[in-house]
C-alpha cells in the first residue's frame, strides 16, 4: 500500500507502513530466523558433506592429522592398521555424544548429536565410494590446501547457521560447564598433541605439513564465516521514499529505518532510508532505483556483523 505524495514520513519504520506491510515484514523475519526449516537442514548437511570429503579424500590418505576427532581417528587407524578411519570416527563421536547426553542438558546439545552421527555416516559413505589408500595426486601441498579448505568451508557453513559439526564441540561444552579452563586453549592443546603424534608416526615432513594445516585451519574458517556473513548496509536518499519502502517490504521482504535530513547545498528537507541487505538484494535495489528513480543517491557499505531481527541473534 503506497501513500499519496506529500504525506510526511514517520521516523519509525513500522509507523510508516500499513498494517499489511508490517505483518508481511515480520513474517519474512520469522522465516529467516527459523532454526529448523529445510534451508537450515540443507546447509547443515552441505557443510558436513564438505567436511567428510576433506577427511576421506585428502586428510586420511596423506595422514594429515590436523586435530579434532578426524585427526585422532587418522592417528588411531595407523596404530591399529586393521581398522578404518570411519570406524574410529563412529566410536569417538558416539562416546562424546553419550558424554554430552549424560553431563549436559539435551536442549543444549541440540543439533550437535545429529551432526556427530551424520558426519560419521558421510565419512563412511565416502570411504566406501572412494577407498583411497594413496593420495589422489603427487602434489602434497595441493592436497594440504584441499584438506584444509573443504573442512574449513564446511565448518564455516555449519557455524554460520548456528549449528556445529559435533565431535570435540561436545567436549568443549562439557569443559565450559564443569571446569574453569579456557576452552579455546584446551582444544588447541589437544590439537597440538595430535599434531605432535603425527610427527612421531609419520616423520618431520608430514608433521610439518600438519602444523601448517593446523595454523591455516582457523584462519580459513574465520575468513569464510566473515565472507558468508557479509551484508550490505545501504543508505538511500530518494524523491520517492514511499516507493522505495514499498519495494523493500513487498519485493525484498526487508525493513528499514527512515530519518529526517537536510541537503547540505540546497538546504531542502530530505528523507534518508537505511537498510541492511544481502549481496543479491542490494543488487536488486540498485537496479530498481536505476529504473524507477535515476536521481536517487545510494551508498553501500560492507559489514560482516549484523545482529538483530532477520539476521544473527545477539
Amino acid at each position: 500500500m503506497r501513500r499519496k505524495p506529500g504525506i510526511a514520513l514517520m521516523t519509525s519504520f513500522e509507523e510508516e507502513l500499513s498494517p499489511e506491510q508490517v505483518a508481511h515484514a515480520r513474517q519474512a523475519a520469522a522465516r529467516r530466523e527459523d532454526p529448523t526449516g529445510p534451508r537450515f537442514f540443507l546447509y547443515l548437511n552441505l557443510g558436513l558433506v564438505l567436511t567428510a570429503i576433506g577427511v576421506m579424500v585428502f586428510k586420511a590418505p596423506n595422514h594429515f592429522a590436523l586435530g579434532g576427532t578426524s585427526g585422532l581417528s587418522i592417528i588411531l587407524s595407523t596404530l591399529f592398521p586393521g581398522t578404518q578411519v570411519s570406524t574410529f570416527m563412529w566410536t569417538i563421536n558416539a562416546a562424546l555424544v553419550v558424554l554430552g547426553l549424560v553431563l549436559l542438558d539435551r536442549r543444549t546439545i541440540g543439533w550437535t548429536v545429529y551432526s556427530s552421527f551424520a558426519l560419521s555416516a558421510y565419512v563412511s559413505l565416502f570411504g566406501w565410494l572412494m577407498p583411497l589408500v594413496h593420495p589422489l595426486t603427487d602434489d602434497t601441498l595441493l592436497e594440504l590446501c584441499f584438506a584444509v579448505l573443504l573442512p574449513a568451508i564446511g565448518s564455516a557453513i555449519v557455524f554460520d547457521i548456528g549449528a556445529s559439526t559435533g565431535g570435540t564441540d561436545i567436549l568443549a561444552m562439557v569443559l565450559k560447564k564443569y571446569t574453569s579452563l579456557e576452552i579455546g586453549k584446551a582444544l588447541m592443546v589437544s590439537d597440538a598433541a595430535i599434531v605432535a603424534m603425527a610427527f612421531v608416526l609419520y616423520g618431520p615432513r608430514t608433521g610439518l605439513y600438519c602444523v601448517l594445516g593446523l595454523l591455516g585451519k582457523s584462519f580459513v574458517v574465520d575468513n569464510v564465516i566473515e565472507s558468508l556473513n557479509l551484508r550490505k548496509v545501504c543508505t538511500v536518499i530518494s524523491n520517492e521514499p514511499d516507493a522505495v519502502l514499498d519495494f523493500l517490504v513487498r519485493e525484498l521482504e526487508r525493513t528499514a529505518t527512515v530519518r529526517d535530513a537536510v541537503g547540505g547545498f540546497s538546504m531542502h528537507p530530505e528523507k534518508v532510508i537505511v537498510t541492511v541487505l544481502t549481496r543479491r538484494e542490494a543488487s536488486r535495489l540498485r537496479i530498481w532505483l536505476k529504473r524507477n528513480d535515476p536521481g536517487a543517491f545510494m551508498t553501500i557499505v560492507n559489514s560482516s556483523e549484523i545482529i538483530g531481527r532477520g539476521f544473527r541473534s545477539a
